[in-house]
């Protein structure tokens, strides 16, 4: 018998942990989905269930709430792990490349319009996001100063201060007691709306970008590498490149168009996951998913049943987010003392 190496017991242990993972965050769906208020605030238990409306609740209103928590966190955490990847850096979220912004500006232009359809703003949201997107990839093409991607960097904050002024613009014209209120809400984040038509209307396009970038996970490591060593391993960098912003962008802005702004999701999770798993992506970056999944089912289970009123999740996102951010890089800063 072939005696085992510290590399394979070290796979063994990242695929255990993995797992763990998986368990505990399926564990807690099921746990979530009876937290609430009704018929009165904590859990619902095998006793209140003969009520219809209890039912309705747990099938209607919960479970797809659930079910896009899960998706809209590995989508996000997936998109962040693929930017981070991609520009070697930590600090980039799916917001970069001025994404958030444009979904946003295409968000709010069509609540001011009245369409009076979530259809509309999704589309509108989808379509800006990866008009930012396309603005910033041709800007950095006629950019002069720095490396590829350096101007693509440049080229997002550009984009980033367009689209903040026009969304300032359209908030400045929106009705304040209607339009405007929606258009806060909205980039405040929420799942308060969801719904399984909601669900159905991105469960196979964000599930099909997420397994492009699943495929991509080991092409990853060597394009964060410079162009020219990820070209002579056989990889074609920019058009791998493209692809993957492409797949993040087109998942991202689906995601966002039906949550609204939800930060630090596709910040910390990527960390997180490097941290626990090394920095193979591929265990990092099913990790950085299911822990994406993990922390916005647990932030929205604490916006709907803390108080009486629900939580954005876009405001415990950031407030959990910004926290552990911290020990992260406090953590990291003591180790290199040590």
């Amino acid at each position: 018998m072939s005696a085992v190496t510290p590399y394979t017991a070290e796979q063994k242990r990242r695929r255990a942990l993995l797992s763990l993972f998986l368990v505990i965050t399926l564990m807690l769906s099921a746990l979530f989905l009876f937290a609430g208020r009704y018929p009165k605030p904590g859990f619902t238990f095998p006793s209140d269930w003969n009520d219809p409306m209890v039912t309705t609740i747990l099938l209607q209103v919960r479970l797809p709430r659930i079910l896009l928590a899960l998706l809209s966190g590995a989508m996000l955490s997936a998109s962040g792990f693929t930017f981070q990847m991609l520009f070697s850096n930590p600090l980039v979220e799916p917001g970069f490349l001025g994404v958030s912004q444009g979904s946003a500006f295409g968000a709010a232009l069509m609540i001011v319009l009245g369409t009076g359809s979530s259809v509309f703003v999704q589309l509108s949201a989808t379509l800006f996001g990866l008009v930012a997107l396309l603005a910033s990839y041709v800007l950095a093409q006629r950019f002069r100063f720095g490396g590829a991607l350096l101007r693509l960097v440049l080229s997002g904050i550009a984009v980033s201060a367009i689209f903040s002024s026009a969304l300032g613009v359209v908030k400045l014209v929106a009705e304040p007691t209607k339009d405007l209120q929606d258009i806060t809400f909205w980039m405040m984040g929420g799942l308060w709306n969801a719904s399984w038509n909601q669900v159905f209307s991105i469960l196979s396009i964000v599930v099909l970008c997420m397994a492009v970038l699943f495929s991509y996970r080991w092409k990853l490591n060597l394009l964060s590498l410079q162009e020219k060593t990820s070209f002579s391993v056989g990889l074609n960098p920019r058009r791998d490149r493209l692809i993957l912003l492409v797949v993040a962008t087109v998942g991202t802005t689906l995601t966002i168009s039906i949550t609204g702004l939800i930060g630090w999701v596709g910040l910390i999770t990527p960390h997180l996951g490097r941290k626990l798993f090394g920095s193979d992506s591929s265990f990092s970056f099913p990790a950085s998913m299911i822990l994406g999944s993990m922390f916005l089912l647990i932030c929205d289970t604490i916006g709907r049943t803390l108080l009486p009123t629900e939580i954005p999740i876009g405001l415990l996102t950031s407030f959990l987010g910004a926290f552990v951010f911290i020990v992260i890089l406090s953590l990291k800063h003591q180790e290199g003392k040590a």
